[in-house]
Formats: C-alpha cells, sequence, structure tokens
C-alpha cells in the first residue's frame, strides 16, 4: 500500500502536504518545507493506515489544493 504523488511549483515557497482522514483529521505530513520551484515525487507508504478514502492537500504560498485518494489493501 504505497504510492507515489507527484506535484509541480511554478516558483518557491513554503509546501505542505498533509494526508487527512475523511473526518477532517490530519493523518500524517509528508512535506512541510520550502521548496524551489519545480516538479516533485513523494512516496506515500500507507501500510500503517486502514483501508478507506483519504484527502491529501497540498500547499504553496497562496495555492491550496485538496484531492481524494482510495486505499485498498
Amino acid at each position: 500500500p504505497a504510492t507515489t504523488i507527484r506535484f509541480t511549483i511554478p516558483k518557491g515557497g513554503n509546501v505542505k502536504l498533509i494526508i487527512y482522514d475523511l473526518l477532517g483529521q490530519e493523518v500524517k505530513t509528508l512535506v512541510n518545507e520550502y521548496r524551489e520551484a519545480g516538479v516533485y515525487k513523494i512516496n506515500f507508504d500507507a501500510s500503517d493506515l486502514n483501508s478507506g478514502i483519504y484527502l491529501y492537500k497540498i500547499e504553496v504560498n497562496e495555492f491550496i489544493q485538496t484531492l481524494k485518494m482510495t486505499l485498498v489493501k
């Protein structure tokens, strides 16, 4: 139960990539640091999580995007 999350940053800034459950509780923080502009791949090992639907939120400067993923073990 692992996946790769890919994202692109058009200009440098503090990047936060956080996984949430459907109740809105933070499950895991994958990134919380300054990154330069570019394309990134983050490996997410979900072996310690239960099967289900999770949300991941990417925040960079004023940009915020939330996406859904399904974990099946």
